[in-house]
């Protein structure tokens, strides 16, 4: 026989500030206004290592990640890899790579080792001709000549070419890219379906670039630290930001907390909605996200974010914030400045 014991909470906490929620005019706004409030809290004298980002999965924080990097703010992830750290998005960024650089021979070497049948070797001489015969006279026909080429290092050349042109998007590339790239990846990783969001979401990072050497200058910088993912926190002699997933922060506090995409459809999941069990869950790691901040809690999301998985664009908050009395709640709108 279940019991079910009633719990009766209290706090000794006096007067504090509220916890506030802003709604961003998208997903960059959303992390641009977190890097600028972490600066501002390190002004106030409130160390990196007492503030965490949470994110219910791990590839909502990549847009975070780029701007934290563009603005030398060190971090350690926390129940998942950094942005540039998955091996699915190097391909990708590769790709790319060899359009702004055809010299770049490591990132030739890895988009053809991606190829069925070509081994070192075989990437050796193509790479071999590339330097030699190709870029030593770069010319327009530089993408076409690939005749002595087997049939699927040809294919690859055929969608390089088809995507040179300038009239390409950044975002229309990764979008071509990424379909040529498809069956590879399916039949490189077990676990496709779940690592399918990261290139998702590097698409949607690219469709805020005009200029491929821009979107490439930024997502390659040097991190400001090397990277660390679930090992133990660094010495008090060196501050870093934590960016953590909700799982991975339980039992954890911090002075400030920014909880990002608390977006319907995104926390809760969309697959949860229709799952009791699966969304009480859900609520369980709202409340564990909420309960980490000490002094500070910041809970933000963005409008309008295109979500493939159910084909909708989310734009409402979590359904988990329905019914907050508006008096203990700082609300705020942030949006590009006219």
């Amino acid at each position: 026989m279940r019991h079910k014991y009633t719990k009766v909470l209290h706090t000794h906490k006096g007067e504090g500030s509220l916890p506030q929620l802003i709604v961003a005019e998208n997903e960059n706004m959303q992390s641009k206004f977190v890097v600028q409030k972490i600066l501002e809290l390190r002004e106030e004298g409130v160390p990196l290592e007492e503030i965490a980002v949470l994110f219910r999965s791990s590839f909502l924080s990549f847009d975070l990640e780029i701007e934290l990097v563009k603005a030398n703010i060190p971090f350690v992830k926390y129940g998942g890899f950094k942005f540039l750290e998955t091996a699915h998005v190097k391909d990708m960024v590769a790709y790319l790579r060899v359009l702004e650089n055809p010299r770049d021979v490591v990132s030739w070497n890895r988009i053809l080792l991606l190829i069925d049948g070509i081994g070192p070797r075989g990437a050796e001489r193509v790479i071999d001709d590339i330097l030699r015969h190709r870029v030593a006279s770069p010319s327009s026909t530089f993408w076409e000549k690939y005749n002595s080429y087997p049939e699927n290092v040809a294919e690859l050349f055929e969608l390089l070419k088809s995507i040179l042109p300038e009239r390409f998007s950044p975002a229309e590339k990764v979008s071509r890219i990424s379909t040529y790239y498809h069956p590879i990846f399916k039949k490189k990783y077990d676990d496709y379906n779940k690592r399918k969001k990261d290139l998702e979401m590097f698409e949607q990072i690219a469709g805020r670039y005009t200029d491929t050497s821009k979107l490439l200058a930024d997502i390659t910088l040097e991190p400001p630290n090397e990277s660390i993912v679930d090992v133990d926190s660094p010495g008090k002699e060196e501050e870093y930001l934590t960016l953590s997933t909700i799982h991975s922060a339980k039992g954890l506090e911090w002075h400030s907390v920014f909880l990002i995409y608390a977006l319907d459809g995104r926390f809760p999941t969309s697959r949860a909605v229709n799952d009791t069990d699966e969304l009480e869950e859900e609520r369980r790691l709202m409340y564990v996200a909420c309960t980490r901040a000490q002094e500070n809690l910041f809970i933000t999301y963005p409008i309008n974010v295109y979500d493939r998985e159910s084909g909708t664009i989310l734009t409402k908050p979590s359904r988990f914030l329905e019914g907050i009395d508006e008096k203990l709640i700082d609300l705020w709108v942030i949006g590009e400045e006219e």
